[in-house]
């Protein structure tokens, strides 16, 4: 079982250079003279959404320069299904605020991946129904928003965090951890965890 980065108009590296060399600073990284649909119509008439788009376009790039040629190929191939995602926000009852998830989650995603940030130490856990592999939490509590490196055995999968009433939770598609006071209440994917902090 392999989670590990997945889940997530073309930014600059599938269309062109940057607008931002045209002097067009609100403009996305793509050519809006070519949106279509919905969402790339949004993208290009919102300056914040754009902004956004930048700034993946950027991170992207940098992926790519910093990533084994091999795990770049694969970044290319996920980034085309993320833009599919993307633009699939117009199903979305908020279409705007998924776009904006969207690109947040995917810049993040993309700056762990590549070793963009600098990373914080992990947390050992000692976990009731999972003694036979090690469990480790990375917290990025400066990504926007603030993310977690989720380590059980050999899998590994990047988790975002969402509200919750106490504590703090991450959540991926199959995964879970949530944690108040050094211990943490796991699902990774159907299989029951309690852990406390070593």
């Amino acid at each position: 079982m392999t989670k590990m980065w997945m889940p997530m108009g073309f930014v600059a590296a599938f269309l062109g250079a940057s607008t931002l060399a045209n002097g067009q600073a609100s403009s996305p990284s793509f050519d809006c003279s070519k949106a279509s649909g919905e969402v790339e119509k949004r993208i290009c008439a919102d300056e914040g959404l754009a902004s956004l788009d930048r700034k993946m376009a950027e991170v992207f790039e940098k992926a790519l320069e910093k990533l084994p040629s091999e795990e770049a190929a694969t970044q290319r191939v996920v980034q085309r299904g993320w833009i599919k995602g993307r633009n699939d926000c117009w199903k979305s009852d908020d279409l705007r605020l998924c776009v904006e998830r969207e690109y947040r989650t995917r810049t993040v995603e993309l700056q762990i991946k590549s070793g963009q940030l600098m990373a914080p130490t992990p947390v050992g856990y000692a976990c009731e129904g999972g003694e036979d592999k090690p469990f480790f939490a990375t917290f990025y509590t400066e990504t926007d928003p603030p993310s977690a490196v989720i380590t059980y055995g050999d899998d590994q999968v990047i988790a975002f965090q969402t509200p919750s009433g106490s504590g703090a939770k991450y959540t991926a598609d199959g995964m879970e951890l949530w944690e108040h006071h050094g211990e943490a209440t796991v699902d990774w994917y159907g299989t029951k965890l309690v852990c406390k902090a070593r």
